[in-house]
C-alpha cells in the first residue's frame, strides 16, 4: 500500500494569498501521484483565511479556533487531525517552494524517520538577504552547541515525518509558538529516531 501524505499548513491573516498558495501546494502533489490530504489551520479567525482556504474542497480540510494560539499549537490541532502515514508541515506563504516536500518523503522511503528541509543542504536553491544568513548561521551554531542537535537548520518551515513517531512526539510538547520545531526536533533526537536533511528551493 502506498503511504498516504498529510500536509499540514499552519496560516495566520493569510487571506489575500492563501488560496493561490494551497492551488501551488496541489499541483505540486499532484505531480507526485501520491495519495494526500492538505489540513489548513486557521491560526485564529480574525480575516477570511478559512473560508478562501475552503474554496478548493477536498482534499483540503480546514480546522481552526477563535483566537491566535501560535504555529506550534496550529502544528499540534493539525496533527491530531491527519490521517495519513507521512505528515508534512509547510508554512501558508510557500515562500519554500511546495515541490520539496517530494523529495522530503522520499528520504523517509528511504528509511528516514524525519526529513528536514535545509538551507545549508548542497543542492539546495535560495535567496534571501545575507544578515538572515548570517542570523540564522550564529543560532544554529548555538543550537548544535547547547543540544548536541547535529541539524544545520532548525526552523525552516518543511518537515516531514513518518506519522506514528510524530503523534507520539507531539503529545509530550509544550510551545505554542516558533519555538516548537527545536522542541520537536529535540525530542526527536532523545528518541533515537533518525533524522536527515534535505534540499529546499527558497525565494
Amino acid at each position: 500500500r502506498v503511504a498516504v501524505l498529510s500536509v499540514i499548513v499552519p496560516a495566520y491573516q493569510e487571506q489575500d494569498s492563501i488560496y493561490d498558495s494551497i492551488e501551488l501546494l496541489r499541483q505540486s502533489l499532484d505531480a507526485f501521484g501520491r495519495p494526500y490530504e492538505v489540513i489548513v489551520v486557521a491560526d485564529g479567525h480574525s480575516d477570511a483565511t478559512a473560508e478562501e482556504a475552503a474554496r478548493h474542497g477536498q482534499p483540503v480540510r480546514v480546522v481552526g479556533y477563535e483566537c491566535q494560539r501560535g504555529k506550534g499549537y496550529a502544528l499540534r490541532l493539525g496533527i491530531g487531525h491527519a490521517e495519513g502515514d507521512v505528515i508534512a508541515f509547510i508554512d501558508a506563504d510557500m515562500e519554500l517552494h511546495p515541490s520539496g516536500i517530494c523529495h522530503l518523503v522520499e528520504l523517509i522511503d528511504q528509511g528516514a524517520d524525519a526529513a528536514i528541509g535545509s538551507k545549508r543542504h548542497p543542492d539546495s536553491k535560495i535567496s534571501y538577504p545575507v544578515f538572515r544568513r548570517v542570523q540564522s548561521a550564529v543560532y544554529q551554531w548555538m543550537i548544535k552547541r547547547v543540544f548536541d542537535l547535529d541539524v544545520t537548520d532548525t526552523q525552516t518551515g518543511l518537515k516531514v515525518f513518518r506519522a506514528p513517531l510524530l503523534r507520539e512526539s507531539a503529545r509530550d510538547l509544550r510551545s505554542d509558538g516558533f519555538a516548537f520545531d527545536l522542541e520537536l526536533l529535540i525530542d526527536l533526537h532523545e528518541r533515537g529516531a533518525r533524522i536527515v536533511e534535505g534540499p529546499i528551493q527558497l525565494d
